[in-house]
């Protein structure tokens, strides 16, 4: 039995891993220059490509969205980005080899099928255009609201070569919608999945987010099983990040409603037991899949990745991000694109890489990387490996971050050998904490508030 207040005190404010280093150490003294030069070593390396598109514009706020949205309810506005897409797509081949082959495209925003049939149309053409080397095992992904998606969209997609959808929910209580901003009934979010299904869309995946206003666990139990009566073949369960701080929106949300990190544990906990029930397994800190599903045999081999989408069998491959705000995750470093929309423009007009800031990876950076990437993908290490591919004693090398991983073996969360780390089911729950050890730029004296979100 799990004593929930007892590890509610592991509640602090802690990176996700989406990337190492994390998005705060971006900086803009990485520049345009530095970001092509890795473009030129990684068109030497030869690797496949990761495409992902920011597809950023929303009607309304949702309140608990994290991401880099843009609101309008002007077409015109979708059809000039498009413009500016082509542009930076235009600039982009001058420095990247266009016909290296594509293993991955994904659409996120924002809200891509905000953007009509006809624009979307124009968006994947234009992709083809610039790429025409697609891996016939590609996976070609999208994020949907089922509020804002349409067979005319569908059919777009269908005819683009989409084979994988992704649904934000998130919550189907009334109560907790109403208290976001983003009322979806069941039967809107039936009728998506329904029409995805019927255009031959094999892989559907369901985000769902716990930490809201108003959950329970009672409440919570509801919606998981409203969701598993629909058969998504994966599940995203996130914790919700308040950062109001960097997200004016969630200040409308009341933080005396948010539910306790204790309650948080139970929702967590009891979602990992149920997906179990159902025949639903674990990848990674916060999905689900079926055992059927193609992530379990990247687990087996240790080739399943974590980056800013999620979790990815496509971790070999160079990720191009295209669009304001993109992230691009070359071997040795992080680039991003301008977040405003008017510099975005800008550098584009003027003819350059609208590239703001990024960070270039040092050795140690690698090393600590691959460490906190398979933690966070597999809720295990395989120190021999590490050791191998860096040249390191792993004891040694780590004297400090073991000291700190103490702390978790002693209340008996994680086993530690000379030759493995393994979080059992209740670390399963702790895995950001724990590979927050082994983070050089993390600061464990300090609170870090207004810095990240907590990891309960």
């Amino acid at each position: 039995m799990i004593d929930f207040e007892k590890f509610s005190k592991y509640s602090k404010a802690g990176p996700r891993y989406t990337s190492y280093p994390t998005a705060v150490e971006f900086h803009e003294k990485f520049t345009e220059t530095d970001f092509i030069k890795k473009l030129d070593e990684s068109n030497s390396s030869k690797k496949s490509i990761s495409l992902y598109f920011h597809l950023p514009f929303c009607r309304s706020a949702c309140y608990f969205c994290g991401c880099n949205v843009l609101y309008t309810s002007k077409d015109d506005k979708k059809d000039k980005y498009i413009d500016y897409l082509e542009k930076e797509l235009e600039i982009l081949s001058k420095y990247l080899d266009m016909k290296r082959e594509i293993a991955q495209l994904h659409f996120g925003g924002g809200t891509p099928t905000f953007f009509d049939a006809i624009q979307l149309q124009r968006v994947i053409k234009l992709i083809h255009s610039r790429f025409p080397n697609f891996s016939a095992t590609a996976e070609i992904s999208c994020e949907i609201d089922p509020r804002f998606f349409n067979e005319d969209q569908m059919k777009v997609m269908r005819d683009g070569g989409f084979n994988r959808i992704s649904f934000g929910v998130q919550d189907f209580d009334e109560k907790v919608q109403s208290a976001v901003h983003r009322l979806q009934s069941f039967d809107e979010t039936k009728a998506a999945v329904e029409l995805a299904r019927k255009y031959g869309v094999n892989s559907i995946n369901i985000d769902l987010i716990y930490g809201l206003p108003f959950q329970s666990l009672s409440t919570f139990k509801m919606t998981l099983e409203k969701t598993i009566s629909l058969n998504p073949d994966r599940f995203a369960v996130f914790n919700y990040a308040h950062v109001p701080w960097m997200k004016k929106t969630m200040r409308k949300l009341d933080e005396t409603t948010i539910p306790a990190p204790s309650e948080k544990l139970k929702i967590m906990k009891y979602t990992m037991d149920y997906m179990r029930e159902q025949g639903y397994k674990s990848v990674g800190m916060d999905h689900f899949a079926k055992p059927t599903d193609e992530l379990f045999k990247a687990i087996e081999k240790g080739e399943l990745h974590r980056n800013f989408q999620g979790y990815t069998t496509k971790g070999g491959s160079d990720l191009i991000g295209v669009g304001v705000t993109s992230i691009s995750e070359l071997d040795g470093c992080y680039s991003q694109n301008f977040k405003d929309l008017e510099s975005y423009e800008a550098s584009i007009d003027a003819g350059h890489l609208p590239v703001h800031r990024g960070v270039e990876l040092t050795g140690e950076d690698k090393l600590r990387k691959a460490v906190i990437m398979e933690l966070m993908s597999n809720f295990s290490l395989d120190i021999p490996r590490i050791e191998k591919g860096f040249g390191i004693s792993f004891a040694e090398h780590f004297v400090s971050s073991l000291k700190l991983l103490q702390e978790y073996v002693d209340a008996e969360v994680l086993n530690v050998s000379d030759t493995k780390i393994q979080a059992n089911a209740t670390g399963e729950l702790l895995i950001r904490n724990i590979a927050m050890v082994f983070d050089d730029y993390f600061d464990h004296s300090s609170d870090n508030k207004n810095k990240f979100s907590k990891t309960i």
